[in-house]
C-alpha cells in the first residue's frame, strides 16, 4: 500500500518517517519530496508497506497526530485529495 503523509515538519527526513512507520511493520520505501532548486523538504511524502493490515495500522494510528512538532496527515495514496 502506498501511503501519502502531508503537513511534515520541514527538517523531517525519510529516515525520521522510516522509524515512524517501521514501529506498524515493514516498509519498502520512503520518500520526502524536496523542491528541485532549493532541495528544502516540500513537508509531504509518500511510503510504501507491502502488507495492508500493517499499512492501515499505521494509517489509523498517525492520521492527526503530532510528529516532531507537526500534526501529520497520513492517508491512503490512492484516496488522497489536496492538503
Amino acid at each position: 500500500m502506498n501511503i501519502f503523509v502531508a503537513k511534515l515538519n520541514p527538517l523531517t527526513t525519510a529516515r525520521d518517517l522510516q522509524r515512524l512507520f517501521a514501529h506498524y511493520g515493514f516498509v519498502n520505501t520512503v520518500k520526502v519530496i524536496k523542491d528541485p532548486y532549493t532541495g528544502k523538504s516540500k513537508k509531504y511524502g509518500f511510503i510504501e508497506m507491502p502488507n495492508p493490515s500493517e499499512a492501515n495500522e499505521a494509517l489509523k494510528e498517525l492520521h492527526s497526530t503530532v510528529f516532531q512538532d507537526s500534526v501529520i496527515i497520513v492517508k491512503d495514496s490512492q484516496t488522497s485529495v489536496q492538503v
